[in-house]
């Protein structure tokens, strides 16, 4: 598995060059995943729209479905899709594809296909910010995304997603056994340190890995990290660009759940709420 840590800019085009550069890392190491932050595609600190949405034909994607077509690599990069449909609760839904908003997504691409795609269910309207005004928000009874990646089953989730225990805990449920949490996590006063006890509280309590990978660079906190299915991190990356890659133990990850069975002794499960229910 490889981390990357990249920085992303408003720059497409620049930024398929530095995703090239990570998968070119990945494929040095021979990792069999590869993770890349929230918005790989396109990001800017004042905020991600429309002006940011390609389609999975777009020039994004054709580069991850081309540079996996001949190799074992499965790619994980957060993008931004043309919504599906936009949910206004005063106007009702909108057609697909409407331009007022679009979709904060991630993508899962291996041998040259799109595997799957997931939609961010928790758009970040929190500490100041509204990711809604820009963005339409994914289906909440979507199913699961869950990958098998090598011998390792892989759930997706994103970003703002991983202050939500029951988003982590319904892919569990789906079979994984890893999550990866593209983001692009702001920063701010005690944010490193919510990234960081949050990605450990979703390991513990899963019994799971939890590869966590943020972007570095403006109004971003970086600090990617690996954390074993017993909270311990055993990588953190700082504030800077850089690439880190390990072995995920799915032997360890059985041993911790035989070891501390939480989720055969919990007795509660986890239903997606209904569109404007809390």
């Amino acid at each position: 598995m490889t981390i990357a840590q990249v920085e992303v800019s408003p720059d497409h085009a620049a930024n398929r060059v530095v995703v090239g550069q990570a998968v070119t890392e990945a494929e040095r190491v021979r990792a069999d995943l590869l993770v890349l932050p929230e918005y790989a595609s396109g990001y800017d600190p004042r905020g991600v729209g429309i002006a940011h949405a390609e389609p999975l034909s777009g020039p994004f994607v054709t580069l991850l479905r081309e540079r996996t077509a001949r190799s074992s690599l499965t790619v994980v990069a957060g993008t931004v899709l043309p919504a599906e449909a936009d949910v206004d609760d005063e106007a009702g839904v909108r057609e697909p594809g409407s331009p007022a908003r679009a979709s904060n997504a991630v993508v899962v691409v291996r041998g040259g296909e799109v595997v799957g795609v997931y939609r961010k269910v928790h758009l970040y309207d929190a500490f100041g910010q509204r990711e809604s005004d820009r963005l339409a928000g994914g289906d909440p009874a979507a199913p699961p995304l869950v990958v098998q990646v090598g011998d390792l089953r892989v759930g997706v989730m994103t970003c703002y997603d991983l202050r939500f225990p029951e988003s982590a805990r319904r892919l569990v449920d789906a079979g994984a056994q890893v999550l990866v949490v593209p983001a692009a996590w702001a920063s701010g006063p005690q944010k490193v340190e919510h990234w960081r006890i949050l990605a450990q509280a979703r390991a513990i309590e899963n019994t799971c890995a939890v590869v966590a990978v943020g972007q570095t660079g403006q109004g971003v906190s970086g600090h990617s990290m690996l954390v074993a299915p017993d909270g311990l991190v055993s990588i953190e990356l700082g504030d800077d660009r850089a690439f880190r890659s390990a072995d995920i133990d799915v032997d360890g990850i059985l041993a911790e759940r035989a070891r501390n069975p939480s989720l055969e002794n919990r007795r509660y499960g986890v239903v997606p709420l209904a569109h404007g229910e809390s």
